[in-house]
């Protein structure tokens, strides 16, 4: 019965967060947002002590039921291993936990958190992780089935499902995500939860307390009859039939040991208590020494490019479509929220939410190594429309802190910069001014071109003071391939 009830909860919260990520519309993340804040890593980066003690305290109660139930990355996994279940039953073995492997990356985890190194905590942070395949994998399909949907419904005159653009995000980040489906899905059709215990923080910290748990699965000994049933059938490899000892440090609590054992002779009760015969309780696996060794050690991927929009020759023309190319910035450009490039770079863990979220296409995952997956802003799909601030409401780690449409309206990310060499006023001698009559704030103005002279063509000038790097001007610009105006970010954002 608890296992029944263990996986109708997985089902569920997965189900729930992978359409947090593919919900383009932004209906559900009101009813199901609270599902992104709730995960361990979000929480401890946003300072979220309320978060993080309840769900130490859910695993000091009942042991590593974050990682069964909660964790997306984790019932992943699960469901690898019940199709790899298919092709051979019983499969599993004890194995000695693999210590030193699991406190070095914890030592890399936390050495690089500390110090701001992002790369290794976007890598192994399992809620990003699974946002990234989500993201990148998933949300394209679902795209595409949305849109054939939105066609069916325009020619039966329905207003049903509308069309949605469909755009590879990044390339870089891509990669990563089919990587991490591979190697993840690879491993737990194989063995299980091998990943969650040799290699996620996570796990490996909430092992540390569900040692300690109320709650644990027992083994009777003079009900065991060593079959071995439980060994061969728990994906954590952590119960060692021979000697009726279980690993509570690696256990997540799946239940599945209680189901397959035909003699009764596992329970998962409270440690002092006991039902008809008395039961041998066996603590975990005695502490290995390489536990307290923290090697620190780097790692790099290949800087990948990122895919070009289309737009429009002139505002409101009709001629070929051209492509603009994506403007190389001398500081990137972070949303409104994130107070500072650096406060969003060390509390980001690319879960890839925001990027999901942002319904003008704005967001993407930056391709520099630096900052490799983290959202930045660029101008070829849309702009950033001072009314919205989704991306503030949906961030669960901090790094974009919510923010009202007034504050985000006077806050000031970046500034336009013109560029004479691109503008069509003085390349192809056409009237334009889209910068100044699309932006919002008034920041731009036409003046002529040659002073005193009325007659001459009108080129903008940017009151810096009053521009706050929504991109509308980059974005509307017509010039290709590159905008005659763009955005220069700031490393502080700053109130106009």
């Amino acid at each position: 019965m608890l296992r029944k009830i263990r996986i109708a909860v997985a089902v569920l919260v997965l189900t729930c967060i992978t359409l947090l990520f593919l919900d383009f519309t932004g209906t559900l993340h009101p009813y199901l947002g609270w599902l992104a804040k709730i995960q361990f890593l979000p929480a401890l980066l946003a300072v979220n002590v309320v978060v993080v003690g309840i769900l130490l305290l859910i695993t000091l109660l009942f042991g590593r039921i974050y990682c069964s139930v909660i964790c997306p990355l984790g019932i992943m996994q699960d469901v690898f291993a019940w199709f790899g279940k298919k092709t051979k039953r019983n499969r599993y073995h004890y194995s000695r936990a693999h210590s030193a492997l699991r406190y070095v990356i914890l030592g890399l985890f936390v050495v690089a958190l500390i110090a701001g190194i992002h790369l290794p905590v976007v890598l192994l942070a399992p809620y990003s992780a699974y946002g990234r395949i989500v993201t990148h994998l998933l949300a394209p399909v679902y795209g595409w089935v949305n849109n054939l949907l939105a066609l069916w419904a325009e020619h039966a005159n329905s207003y049903l499902f509308y069309e949605t653009d469909v755009w590879l995000k990044g390339v870089s980040t891509l990669i990563v995500a089919i990587a991490t489906l591979l190697i993840v899905g690879a491993w737990a059709w194989k063995s299980g939860r091998g990943y969650c215990n040799s290699i996620c923080p996570v796990g490996t910290i909430l092992g540390f307390v569900a040692r300690y748990s109320l709650f644990k699965p027992v083994i009777d000994t003079e009900k065991c009859n060593n079959c071995k049933l439980c060994t061969r059938n728990c994906k954590a490899a952590c119960i060692n039939a021979e000697a009726h000892q279980i690993d509570y440090s690696r256990c997540v609590v799946c239940m599945d040991c209680l189901g397959k054992c035909h003699q009764g002779a596992i329970s998962y009760r409270p440690v002092g208590w006991s039902a008809g015969k008395k039961a041998t309780i066996h603590s975990s696996a005695p502490t290995d020494e390489s536990r307290r060794k923290f090697i620190g050690t780097g790692a790099l991927l290949t800087v990948g490019g990122m895919v070009h929009a289309q737009q429009k020759k002139v505002d409101g023309g009709l001629a070929t479509i051209e492509k603009k190319e994506i403007i190389k910035r001398n500081t990137p450009i972070v949303p409104a929220g994130a107070g500072s490039l650096r406060h969003f770079t060390q509390h980001c863990t690319a879960c890839q939410l925001c990027v999901a979220e942002c319904p003008n296409g704005v967001l993407r995952p930056s391709s520099d190594l630096s900052r490799l997956m983290q959202p930045e802003m660029s101008y070829e799909r849309g702009y950033c429309r001072p009314e919205c601030n989704r991306c503030s409401e949906v961030c669960p780690a901090g790094a974009i802190r919510p923010i009202s449409v007034e504050e985000k309206s006077s806050t000031q990310i970046g500034h336009a910069v013109w560029v004479k060499e691109n503008c069509v006023v003085l390349t192809d001698g056409v009237k334009c001014g889209n910068c100044a009559r699309h932006c919002p704030t008034g920041a731009i103005q036409m003046v002529a071109s040659v002073a005193g002279d009325d007659k001459s063509p009108q080129i903008p000038v940017v009151d810096t003071e009053k521009c706050i790097g929504c991109g509308a001007c980059e974005n509307l610009c017509p010039a290709r391939p590159f905008s005659a105006i763009y955005v220069e970010g700031h490393l502080m954002h700053k109130t106009v």
